[in-house]
């Protein structure tokens, strides 16, 4: 767990040899993966979404290469399967399991969400059902195109908004409660408020996000190749611990 973040909500892992390592060993596994699944490419065939595709051991080991926990600012813990996000030329495109609003929303907003927030029911309203601990994004190739990016500060609107709207509810019931309406209060307010911020980061380096921090992926506007990061949002043990702490 992260305890000292800073202000932004974010922070750049600069390249180390134990990082390009891991990515070198990650990536022709993940190619592999890529290309034998049965997985639907969304947005229009430009999003390969990849959730628990990379084979890595619960230490994180890949290709005979062990996690690099000693780069990092993070104390080792289990790990699930990496997330396998490709993103190719043209993301995104329009598709049939995206309205018009939500394509519009990918162009204008980069698709701004938080993890571990679900939309629930035939109404799709939100709920925490996915509590995690911090977001690792490793990029395995090197691909400037379509980078992820983050609303600087957006942890701290939204933890204040959520911890608003549920404080009236007991702790133990806060993942069944609908925070949709405190949810897009806190995203326009982030929208208003924060700076984005694009991180365009390479094999051998990391971006590590605050579990709460608003974040998506910027439309392409590259010629570069397509690109593949393995992400990793280990769960924590509650919805309160993933609220309050820090």
């Amino acid at each position: 767990m992260v305890t000292d973040w800073p202000d932004c909500g974010w922070r750049r892992i600069g390249w180390d040899a134990r990082l390009a390592a891991w990515a070198e060993a990650a990536l022709p596994v993940a190619e592999a993966v890529i290309a034998g699944s049965p997985e639907p490419w969304r947005c229009g065939g430009t999003w390969f979404v990849g959730v628990d595709a990379l084979p890595n051991d619960a230490d994180g080991t890949v290709g005979g290469v062990a996690f690099p926990w000693a780069a990092l600012p993070l104390a080792p813990e289990p790990l699930h399967r990496a997330q396998l996000s490709v993103i190719r030329s043209g993301y995104p495109q329009p598709s049939a399991e995206e309205t018009p609003s939500a394509f519009r929303y990918r162009l204008t907003r980069d698709g701004a969400h938080l993890d571990g927030v679900l939309a629930v029911g035939p109404d799709k309203r939100r709920m925490i059902k996915e509590p995690h601990g911090w977001i690792m994004g490793l990029p395995l190739n090197d691909s400037d195109a379509s980078p992820l990016v983050v609303w600087e500060g957006s942890h701290l609107v939204m933890q204040a908004r959520l911890l608003a709207a549920l404080r009236d509810n007991p702790v133990e019931t806060w993942g069944e409660v609908d925070i949709t309406d405190a949810y897009k209060a806190a995203r326009t307010q982030i929208f208003q408020t924060c700076r984005r911020v694009a991180l365009s980061v390479r094999p051998g380096e990391a971006t590590l996000i605050h579990r709460l921090a608003v974040h998506g992926v910027a439309p392409w506007t590259s010629e570069a190749s397509d690109r593949i990061v393995a992400y990793f949002r280990p769960q924590m043990a509650s919805v309160a611990d993933w609220l309050c702490r820090p």
